[in-house]
């Protein structure tokens, strides 16, 4: 079995080896290079690439569209995405002999659409998981072909649960690998109506708005945690930098939990919140740094 792969982010890496592992030729890998904006804290497919001396390409989003001759002349039994950032044009899924599939992190139809770890425990999710599925046009919409599920604690973070998404996401590929080496696709409905779809967050999303339920906030800090951009409130003139939060308590009995925002009490550093409820701030620091 012949594939072309795009493929970015641990997902990427971890789930390129499970095709080598499991003796799929690939004969192009498809990637991103490396943001100097963004804080690159996970595994680089193009370094593997280049470890394993797989020919590999980093096109932008509109250099896409030139890459469909050599696709069609590859003509590739399967295309796989990993975590790739850009949206494949159709023409390309076309160039795929059996399928194209996908690799997303969440138990779909759930959290279709983009940061889907993030999202999950914003919203206080006990689980999420990786599901790989057919790609069409619509973005997470084809059939699922493989799913596993992992829990998400309560004091997690987006980076503790992408780490155990990303080993789903290895475990999904070995189950499925057997069946689609035999060209067949196990196929399940992804019925989007029991599901919700969430758009790109922005680092100014990560503000802390303290007359939100301590819960919510704590929700916030764990799923922007560094090394993401980090949630974040203003504090005696200063923007900080808010990377862990509990709220196990127990809490001093002077705090005033009518006066919503920061209050610090023995040298210890608490948010009072809108439902009159306390988090403890454990980590913070001045974005500056």
């Amino acid at each position: 079995m012949h594939a072309v792969v795009f493929a970015y982010h641990d997902v990427g890496v971890n789930c390129l080896n499970a095709l080598l592992s499991a003796g799929i030729q690939i004969d192009l890998v498809v990637t991103h290079q490396d943001d100097p904006n963004e804080n690159v804290w996970f595994g680089s497919v193009a370094k593997l690439c280049a470890d394993k001396k797989i020919s590999f390409i980093t096109p932008t989003a509109n250099e896409l569209p030139d890459l469909i001759p050599k696709l069609q002349a590859l003509a590739p039994d399967y295309i796989f995405s990993f975590y790739y950032r850009y949206m494949i044009p159709a023409q390309i899924l076309a160039c795929a002999r059996i399928a194209a599939l996908n690799m997303h992190g969440s138990l779909l139809p759930k959290y279709r659409g983009r940061a889907p770890v993030n999202w999950a425990i914003l919203h206080g999710e006990s689980e999420t998981g990786a599901t790989l599925h057919v790609m069409e046009v619509k973005p997470d919409a084809g059939d699922i072909v493989g799913q596993a599920a992992v829990p998400i604690g309560p004091d997690e973070t987006a980076t503790d649960v992408f780490e155990k998404v990303t080993q789903a996401a290895v475990e999904v590929m070995e189950q499925a690998l057997p069946s689609l080496i035999q060209g067949k696709i196990p196929r399940k409905a992804n019925e989007l109506e029991k599901g919700s779809y969430f758009g790109g967050r922005k680092p100014a999303d990560g503000q802390i708005h303290w007359k939100q339920t301590a819960q919510q906030v704590h929700n916030l800090v764990r799923a922007v945690a560094p090394p993401y951009p980090g949630a974040f409130t203003n504090h005696q003139g200063k923007t900080m930098i808010v990377a862990k939060t509990s709220l196990k308590g127990p809490f001093p009995a002077d705090l005033d939990l009518g006066a919503v925002g920061i209050q610090v009490v023995d040298n210890q550093v608490f948010g009072i919140c809108g439902n009159r409820q306390a988090l403890e701030i454990l980590e913070w620091f001045p974005a500056s740094k």
